[in-house]
């Protein structure tokens, strides 16, 4: 159900502004910019998704929850199972290096979730509340999180901090935050509560995955970001298509979309931590390095 091209487009496009912002004149950068937000608004509307679930679950059309669900949701996407060609020398020159290895990590774990979230949240806002017996506002809860997430990919220039330092944390605590989000979603029931969640999921999401984007992209040589870039999302739609498998489709759990969603918040809350330690262990050694010169210069002193 996802087109996962649109989002892999638009962090990419974002990530190239912003490397040409630095090389232009102030003034050349607002159209750019513009255009890019436009953009990525209209290539993320989802104008059919919010009437899919209630249409199959229609009187008329005779079929179960858990057909719709877990049978006709997860339909397998060939597309998805075709393998990039991979020129291995350039494949281990790119990833051996620990903060494009990092951010590579995170955009494959992440983008996984997120199409697995944003795939089957008009199921879990049917669960909450039965188009059949109140108003929804699913197409324009839609509207707004793209377009919220358009200004947050729009604020990232303005963003100034040392990703080479913070990076980690900071994917660690907004990841956490991710978790938080579709927990709440899931859990609390009310389904206003459940539209706020999504967008703040997606405006988070849609922020840290420019940033990463760009700091990918800064790490690499402009002939190889197909290569990366490629890799990253065969390595998202494998993995989802694995949680898909084992979570969602009737041959696999099966589980109900309650159920689903609380297994990707645990998720999100997986990374948060994985990420978590990897953040302070690099923080100790880059603390470690400070101190080195510091004691030597003291022992040249003595």
């Amino acid at each position: 159900m996802d087109v996962p091209g649109p989002v892999s487009r638009r962090a990419t496009a974002a990530a190239a502004v912003l490397l040409r912002t630095a090389r232009v004149p102030r003034e050349c950068w607002f159209l750019p910019t513009a255009l890019l937000c436009a953009y990525g608004f209209f290539a993320s509307l989802r104008p059919s998704e919010p009437f899919l679930t209630p249409y199959l679950l229609g009187p008329d059309k005779n079929l179960t929850e858990r057909e719709v669900f877990n049978e006709i949701y997860p339909e397998p996407k060939p597309d998805r199972l075709l393998v990039l060609k991979v020129l291995w020398n350039d494949f281990l020159m790119c990833y051996s290096s620990r903060p494009l290895l990092c951010w590579s990590v995170w955009w494959a774990l992440s983008t996984c979730g997120y199409f697995q979230v944003v795939n089957y949240t008009q199921g879990l806002w049917e669960k909450v509340m039965p188009s059949r017996y109140a108003a929804i506002y699913n197409g324009g809860v839609e509207a707004v999180s793209t377009l919220l997430g358009a200004v947050a990919v729009f604020a990232v220039g303005y963003i100034k901090i040392s990703w080479s330092t913070w990076g980690e944390m900071t994917l660690s605590l907004f990841s956490l935050l991710i978790a938080a989000a579709v927990y709440i979603m899931d859990t609390v029931g009310n389904i206003w509560v459940c539209y706020a969640s999504y967008v703040v999921f997606r405006i988070i999401y849609m922020l840290l995955i420019t940033i990463a984007t760009f700091q990918i992209a800064a790490n690499l040589s402009m002939e190889r970001y197909a290569l990366v870039f490629g890799v990253n999302t065969f390595i998202a739609l494998a993995l989802q298509t694995l949680l898909t498998l084992i979570v969602v489709d009737a041959s696999g759990l099966g589980l109900e979309i309650t159920t689903q969603f609380l297994i990707y918040a645990g998720y999100f809350a997986l990374i948060a931590v994985v990420f978590l330690a990897s953040g302070a262990v690099s923080i100790m050694k880059k603390c470690r390095k400070l101190e080195d010169p510091e004691s030597s210069s003291q022992v040249t002193t003595s």
